[in-house]
Parts: C-alpha cells; sequence; structure tokens
C-alpha cells in the first residue's frame, strides 16, 4: 500500500501534489483540510481518510474525525491533527498513547516536517508539515511511503518549493 500524506492545506492543493500522488493507493490528510472542496478534490483523485483540524469549519467536521485510528496491512494507525512531538505530547493525546498502541502516530498542526521513531512510545511518528499556501512554515512539505505487512518503508519527504511560491 504507498500512502501520500499531507496536512494544513488550508484550502489550497499544490499542484504537483498531483504528480507526487499518482502512483499512490490512498491519500492521508492529517487536519486543517481548510474547507470541503479541498478534500472531495483530493478524494476524487484517490481514496481519502482524513480528520479535522483547529481551523476546519463544521461543515468539515460534520464529514471527518477528530481521530482516525484504524489498520493498514498489519501497521494500527493513529491520525490526529494536534498531537504534539515526541517527548512533548499534546496531554489530548498522551492519556491514549498506551490504550491505543499505534504502530504509525501521524499528527500536523506545527507546519513542522517530522519523521522519528519514538522508543519510549513504540511507534513511528510523522508529521508531514504543511503543504498549504498560507501559514507561518517556510517550505511547503508532504510525505510518500509504503506499508507491507508489518513494514513501513521508502518514506519520503516532499518539498513542494517555499511558502507563497507556486514552481510547476
Amino acid at each position: 500500500m504507498k500512502i501520500g500524506l499531507l496536512s494544513d492545506t488550508h484550502g489550497w492543493i499544490h499542484p504537483r501534489l498531483f504528480e507526487h500522488f499518482a502512483g499512490c493507493d490512498e491519500i492521508w490528510h492529517a487536519g486543517d483540510i481548510g474547507n470541503i472542496e479541498t478534500a472531495d478534490t483530493l478524494a476524487g483523485f484517490r481514496p481519502f481518510k482524513a480528520v479535522y483540524g483547529n481551523v476546519d469549519n463544521s461543515l468539515v467536521r460534520s464529514v471527518y474525525k477528530e481521530n482516525l485510528i484504524f489498520t493498514v496491512e498489519e501497521i494500527r494507525v493513529w491520525i490526529t491533527h494536534v498531537g504534539g512531538t515526541p517527548g512533548h505530547y499534546d496531554r489530548r493525546v498522551l492519556t491514549s498513547i498506551k490504550d491505543i498502541h499505534p504502530d504509525l502516530f501521524i499528527c500536523g498542526h506545527s507546519h513542522i516536517a517530522k519523521v522519528m521513531y519514538d522508543k519510549k512510545a513504540g511507534f513511528l511518528y510523522v508529521n508531514p508539515g504543511a503543504a498549504g499556501y498560507n501559514g507561518f512554515h517556510k517550505y511547503m512539505t508532504a510525505v510518500r511511503f509504503q506499508i507491507d505487512g508489518k513494514s513501513i518503508h521508502d518514506l519520503e519527504m516532499i518539498e513542494l518549493g517555499e511558502r507563497g511560491k507556486v514552481t510547476l
């Protein structure tokens, strides 16, 4: 299963994302989608899983959940928007980490791309950064990776360029 992962689009989709996610089986979005049209566009391109973020309106929140917990292949995945970082998880998720036991924990919100294995929690932490045009991030980013059985591999950080500048 090949996954395209993004977050913090804030209602805007970089045109190169379609090229980068062309070979993906699914697209996952870690919140702050921005509007339902953005979600619908991505869902029309590939099967789409998403959570809502703090900037998402009631329509987006009526379609998507705050937390999405599911299994792909043999990997237990937890996607949420506000998750914090390893060693500094948001208190909202901290108490649930031990109960949920994810193999892969995905969040957005910070606009800072980060991938690391959290030895203490026992899972791969992924924040794809921000793919949107607006925000305080310097570069627009997304992630692409593969899941085979219990293996998460071929993880690539995709840099889409400087925020506010679109180059094709």
